[in-house]
């Protein structure tokens, strides 16, 4: 399986191939410059691992939730790819990313907390907790809310990943009740995380047309107008 994954829905703007059992990746921080470094990036995977496009057999793409332009850059560029090479698409979640961010500690009562910082103070956030086979389970609904409305299912021990956690720290552990295992507020949604999700969707039979691969915003309204920007 040749697997191109991409994922730009937040600062982080990084590239990852599956190529056979061969994983490598191409990761930075690069607000503002997706557009610019993300096909480059792609281009480097594929002449490292010595494929053209057409050897692909999968695109897959972080849908969001993340910044409006990132989520639109990463879908729109894995549609247009897809299309162009008649290939299906795995849509994989950027908060599911981002959970795998959380170092594996093996133990079964271990929540993850993927919560990004959404602007205009409030955060998306989800919960997770590994499966023991690479995977996650999802313990509750992605959303955006203000951090002291997150509201989290019952768990034994908490991981926080995300820069949600790197604005809204205080809060966070508030609504948690506890000191977690382990808080990191500068990690990213990863396309090499996005890639061994989606090859477990792949695998699985549940690739999608390219036109049926959607982004994820949650946030019904983008943008604030002028006059609502003017009073954040």
């Amino acid at each position: 399986m040749n697997l191109l994954a991409i994922e730009t829905a937040t600062e982080a703007c990084s590239v990852a191939l599956i190529h056979g059992d061969e994983v490598i990746a191409r990761s930075e921080l690069a607000p503002r410059r997706h557009a610019e470094r993300v096909l480059p990036m792609a281009d480097e995977l594929l002449a490292e691992a010595g494929l053209g496009r057409h050897a692909l057999d999968v695109i897959a793409v972080g849908r969001g939730p993340g910044a409006f332009t990132g989520v639109r850059l990463a879908v729109s560029l894995a549609q247009g790819m897809a299309l162009a090479l008649d290939l299906p698409v795995v849509t994989v979640s950027s908060l599911a990313a981002l959970a795998l961010e959380a170092p594996d500690d093996g133990k079964d009562d271990t929540a993850i907390l993927a919560v990004i910082d959404a602007r205009m103070g409030e955060i998306y956030a989800a919960s997770y907790r590994r499966d023991g086979a690479g995977g996650l389970v999802a313990l509750d609904r992605e959303r955006v809310c203000t951090a002291d409305a997150l509201l989290l299912p019952e768990a034994a021990a908490w991981q926080v990943v995300g820069s949600g956690w790197a604005t809204y720290e205080a809060v966070l552990r508030e609504r948690l009740g506890q000191v977690p295992r382990f808080a990191d507020g500068n990690r990213y949604p990863q396309a090499v995380h996005v890639a061994e999700l989606a090859a477990r969707e792949f695998k699985a039979g549940r690739a999608q047309p390219p036109e049926l691969a959607l982004p994820v915003y949650l946030r019904d309204k983008v943008a604030l107008t002028l006059v609502e920007q003017g009073k954040a």
